[in-house]
This record gives C-alpha cells, structure tokens and sequence, in this order.
C-alpha cells in the first residue's frame, strides 16, 4: 500500500512540514530574545547610562572629522552635477577638497 496517493498529498505533507518546522522556530527564537535578568537592579539602570567625558582633543578631532566629511560630500555633488567621470572625477575630487 503506498503512503502517498497523488502528488497533491506529497505537497500538503511538505507544506505542514514546514509550518511545524517554522512554528517550533519562532517559539525558540522568542524564548531566546527574553533577557533574564539576574541581578536585582533595575532595567534602566546600568553602566551604559553614564554619560562619558569626552576629552577636548577628541572633541577637535570628531568636528575635524565632519568637516572633512561635508567638503568631500558637497565636492561629490559638485563633480556629480559637471558630470565627471574617472581619472577627471578623481583629480577634481582631490584638488576641491584639498582646496582651503
């Protein structure tokens, strides 16, 4: 006697297959996204929340960093908008943003 009929059935059994497989999946998966909490503090309480010191020169050197980072993005709009392309784009790229 054979199991399966038609090729219907084989599809039905493959299709609740999956289901059961992804139903199992998403109750492991919930399970493991619940932090247990095992110390007696309170949620919102930890060492992240401390706001950190930022030293001057760090502070320098992140506004350094923007600066850099907006010329570049306006010379990429400026080369985008003359509409150049390869060894052209990259001169231009490197002589505008080296310019003061």
């Amino acid at each position: 006697m054979r199991i399966f009929s038609t090729a219907a059935d084989t599809v039905c059994l493959s299709i609740s297959a999956v289901a059961v497989s992804l139903s199992i999946l998403a109750a492991v998966s919930s399970a493991a996204a619940i932090p247990a909490q095992t110390t007696g503090a309170p949620v919102g309480a930890s060492t992240a929340s401390k706001p950190s010191a930022m030293t001057p020169a760090a502070i320098a050197a992140g506004d350094a960093a923007a600066k850099k980072h907006a010329k570049r993005t306006a010379c990429l709009k400026d080369a985008k908008s003359k509409k150049l392309v390869g060894a052209d784009k990259t001169a231009y790229l490197k002589n505008c943003i080296a310019a003061p």
